[in-house]
Formats: C-alpha cells, structure tokens, sequence
C-alpha cells in the first residue's frame, strides 16, 4: 500500500519508520528543508511516560489565575491573539478539569507512554543510532510542602498504572542530582520516575530519518501542503506547491497546523498550539549541572542534560500561532537554570528557540481513523510529542495496515469529541 505521510516532525517520522516496516511505500511530505525543524527542533529533551499527565486538571483554573500574577509565569495568554478558536479551545479545556475527567484521561495517556516506552527500548535493540540518551530518569522537584501534599494524587496514578516511583526527601533529591547541595535549602522533596529518559529530539529525528531511507521511504521536503481533497468519502489526492500527490491512505502529523488542515474539509479536531520556549547552554562546569531531567514543579520548567549542554524548557503561552521570539519570554527558563543549577552552563551562549505545541483539551493525542475512509491522524501529542512518538507511529501504523494494535484503542481516535 501508498502512504503518504503529511508532516515531517518526529511524530511523522516515527509513523513513517513503522509504516515502512509493515512492508508499505511511504513517503513523505513537508514544508521544511529538513526534518525535525519546527516543534521537534528544541524541546525539553525528555522522554517521559512517568511525566504523562492532562494538563486539565482539578484546581488547574484557579492555579492559572496565580500563575498569571507571577513575575515568573509558567503561564500566559496574549490578549491580541484571542480568537473564537482559543476561546472554544479553552472552554473544552475548562470542562476536563474535574476529578472524573483527570483520573481517565491520564489513564489514556498512561497507557500510550508506557506503550511508546518499550518501543523505544526495542528500537535501540534493533538499531544503533546516537541522540546523546541517558536513562537516569526524572526528577520533580518539590519546593514547598503543600508541593509533596499535592503529589498523592499522581503517585495514586501511577500505583493503578503499574509506573515505578521514588517518594524523595531533600537528600535522596540531593543523591540523584547531586549538583543541587549547593541550593539545597531551596528543596523539600520530590518525586523521581527512574523509568524516563533523555536525549536530543532533533538528533534522534534525523538519525530515525535516515534509517527510514534505507527502508526505502521518500522525504520530499521544501513542499507546501495546501489541500486535501476528498470526494465520495475518502481522500483522492492532496494539492502540493509540487502539483497533486496521490497515495492509498494519507496520515496527517502536521501538529498544531492539523486543525486548519483539517478544517478545510469538514473535519474539526481540537488540537491548539501552546506556544513554549526552551534554552540550550553549553556546559562550562560538568560537577554543577543536572545528570538527567529536572522539572521544577513551582515554575513548571525542565532542565535536561545533554552530553555537553543543558536544555531548559517550559512556559505555556496562549498565543495561537504566533511564532515570534519574545525576549521576555526568555526570564523564566532562564531564572530556573540560573537558580538551581548556577554556574553548571553559559547562559551567554544560550540559544533561545521557541515552538508550537499541539495541545488537546484532554491532554491525550488523537490517534488513528477518521470518518474518511482513508485518512488517519497522529496529532495533538501537546509536550509529550517525542515521549508518545514511537507508540503513536506504531499504533497508527498497524490501524493502517488493519493489524490489531497492542493496546486498547479506547478515547485514542478523534471520535471521542463526536
């Protein structure tokens, strides 16, 4: 079978990698010069399913409204930007964060990390690619005691979900990430996930890529997408900058640009780009930087070991799409790395990036069929696009082949808005 496969993030390349395993032709369509350039390109560099958790949550709306009056946000919305799509977007959001709604939808996102979990850890069994990986886990960071009280209910999650975890103390903090002595009046506890891992997401996307060149799957980069065209129920072809392209089944993994895509021929998913921002320092001082994954809990920012640079990301801003560098932005991931770890990168050579991630009201991707016979989705993956990315692309890859997948496919597809 043809599959042509609408974006070249990692979310795309992982199902372009799986497809071209299940013996399919793929190829590969994107507006970039490469792979990996948008989204893909700087995030937290975590993979975390023991991180995995809905945004939408109880409490959630009166903790915006603090953030909101912080110096140091973890959350913001630009006013100029509302639209009737944030708007509706938001009160979806609103409607999730009960306690009802946060227990299933975790579940949901639970079980597809875990899943995307073990194909990363047969994927490295089955090929030797470099992305600067590390297996040492995450660490929440707990400042305040109200902080570890809260916590019971994720770790009540991850008891029914089988996830192993770590109940910290300041100095069990202090034995996992040991440059933090230096700050340690600063912590009262945290939570460790010793199942997550690190790496470089951009690194680990152009690596898969070449290895899906030599399944033989196409990349035609430097390519618009500006239509699908759809008649009788199911997809004919899809209107390029290059002319039409036709396949026998299209999967759309174009992020936070699926819902205008989408939009176009009928087919509404509530997928919104959160706008997020990460810095990349070179490490000065390897006995003062983090040796895996940070996120501090109060200002909802990670701080992620690389080989020889840190990554800091975080900040939520509502923004819809709305790509532009704001300076400002910059304060709060540069304050959580200047505050934790001091001295362990150069915050002079810090690269500042910014990126849109695609969120869903409920946290959980949408994966699968659609009522068009032969298209199907892999997006709205939100922050934990790389964590989901493996079992997303192997998951969508065997509802495409018509293969059973390995896990429930319960609230996973877009019909759960319906």
């Amino acid at each position: 079978m043809k599959v042509l496969v609408l974006g070249a993030g990692v979310v795309g390349v992982t199902s372009a990698w799986y497809l071209a395993k299940a013996g399919h032709e793929v190829t590969i369509i994107d507006r970039q010069v490469d792979v990996a350039l948008e989204t893909s390109y700087g995030n937290a560099g975590q993979i975390s399913p023991g991180y995995s958790a809905p945004w939408a949550g109880p409490g959630i709306p009166l903790k915006a409204i603090k953030w909101l009056m912080q110096d140091l946000a973890p959350f913001m919305i630009s006013g100029k930007e509302i639209d009737t799509q944030t708007l509706g977007w938001m009160t979806k959001m609103l409607t999730n964060c009960t306690e009802g709604a946060y227990h299933t939808n975790k579940a949901r996102m639970m079980r597809l990390a875990e899943y995307s979990r073990d194909c990363f850890i047969n994927l490295r069994q089955e090929l030797d690619i470099d992305y600067e990986q590390r297996s040492k886990g995450t660490l929440q960071l707990f400042r305040t005691d109200k902080q570890v009280s809260d916590s019971k209910k994720d770790i009540s999650v991850l008891e029914e979900c089988g996830v192993d975890f770590q109940v910290l103390d300041t100095d069990g903090c202090l034995d996992y990430e040991p440059a933090l002595a230096a700050v340690k009046e600063k912590i009262v506890g945290g939570l460790r996930l010793p199942g997550d891992e690190t790496g470089d997401c951009f690194k680990f996307t152009n690596a898969l890529a070449e290895e899906c060149k030599k399944m033989g799957v196409k990349f035609k980069m430097k390519t618009d997408i500006l239509n699908i065209n759809t008649d009788g129920g199911e997809v004919v072809n899809v209107s390029t900058s290059r002319g039409k392209m036709t396949s026998d089944a299209y999967l759309v993994a174009l992020g936070s640009y699926s819902t205008l895509m989408l939009s176009k021929i009928g087919l509404k998913v509530p997928v919104y780009p959160i706008k997020g921002y990460s810095l990349t320092l070179p490490i000065i001082d390897p006995s003062k930087a983090p040796t895996s994954t940070i996120m501090d809990e109060t200002y909802k920012v990670a701080v992620t070991r690389f080989d020889d640079r840190i990554r800091v990301g975080g900040t939520a801003e509502i923004a819809s799409y709305n790509k532009e560098l704001e300076e400002k932005r910059r304060a709060n991931v540069e304050f959580v790395v200047n505050d934790l770890f001091p001295g362990g990168g150069d915050i002079e050579q810090a690269e500042f990036w910014t990126g849109l991630r695609p969120m869903t009201p409920d946290g959980t991707p949408i994966l699968g069929e659609t009522n068009i016979s032969n298209l199907f989705l892999n997006t709205g993956h939100g922050t934990l696009g790389w964590t989901m990315s493996l079992g997303s692309g192997k998951y969508v890859a065997d509802v495409i082949s018509q293969k059973t997948p390995d896990i429930d496919n319960e609230g996973l597809s877009v019909a759960r808005y319906s």
